[in-house]
């Protein structure tokens, strides 16, 4: 079969491009058999259905920490008081801290208290609003969710995307409103009746606009969550759908793909004329 010169060049920045997924075509093979991992570990996360308000016991910067070579390396140690969280906890476990998907290093569990320490990288300081935790703040606690727990809320990763700002809150009834300013490009990930994650909370998106989002607690939630005691101005942590991200992934990558073929074909109009 003969293709024209047009449709031969039009094939030529497909296969260059590749697929809207980034895979190369000469890779891309939908015919070939699916292997499953043997014995892949079952996928546990968060739910975003808090189970209580922790204490922040400490927040120590500039620590001295042992590194894997035994050489000294400074950083940023966070203590916090959970007696659900340090249920069942081990050194290594993952505890969710304000949405923030932590490792903790040490437990401290005895008749006066439940503690446990939990390492802040410099990535997790940038993106999230723990560095500004002082002594006695409260904290959203979440165990990371078995393998075959219920999921009351949605499947929450724990890698907070960025911080949002606490606008504005008003009441209707019994229930309370709160409006979140956040960027650009995390708003572009969020939708009206879409799931949000506001320091680790499981939330459903109301409204969104050029610069903002709301949100509505039920009477219930504003006693179990951080949120109700935010200022005006205040950071909180925001981790959006990650379904919407690959989706904005994949449509970013479209467009470019679109944008190569759209510049092409006027590359041979051009030539043509």
């Amino acid at each position: 079969m003969a293709f024209s010169p047009r449709f031969a060049a039009l094939l030529a920045a497909l296969v260059a491009v590749g697929s809207p997924f980034g895979l190369s075509a000469k890779r891309w093979n939908a015919n070939a058999p699916r292997r499953a991992r043997p014995n892949s570990p079952a996928l546990m996360v968060f739910s975003g259905i808090v189970e209580e308000m922790g204490d922040v016991v400490s927040l120590t910067h500039d620590k001295e920490m042992t590194m894997w070579d035994g050489s000294v390396g400074r950083g940023t140690e966070l203590v916090v008081d959970g007696p659900v969280a340090a249920t069942g906890a081990y050194i290594g476990c993952s505890i969710a801290v304000n949405g923030v998907c932590l490792t903790a290093t040490a437990l401290e569990i005895d008749d006066r208290a439940q503690r446990f320490s939990l390492g802040l990288s410099p990535e997790t300081l940038r993106r999230t609003n723990l560095g500004e935790l002082v002594e006695g703040a409260k904290v959203n606690l979440e165990r990371s969710l078995a393998a075959d727990g219920r999921n009351s809320g949605h499947y929450v990763q724990g890698h907070v995307d960025g911080t949002g700002t606490v606008q504005k809150t008003w009441v209707e009834g019994d229930s309370l409103w709160v409006e979140i300013a956040a960027p650009p490009d995390l708003l572009a990930c969020i939708v009206p009746k879409g799931y949000i994650a506001v320091d680790g909370t499981s939330l459903t998106v109301c409204d969104v606009t050029d610069e903002s989002f709301t949100l509505m607690l039920i009477e219930h939630t504003q006693k179990c969550i951080v949120l109700p005691l935010r200022d005006i101005g205040d950071a909180v942590n925001l981790e959006v759908d990650v379904i919407a991200k690959y989706a904005r992934r994949s449509v970013g990558d479209f467009e470019a793909l679109s944008k190569r073929v759209a510049d092409l074909e006027a590359k041979l109009d051009k030539l043509a004329a």
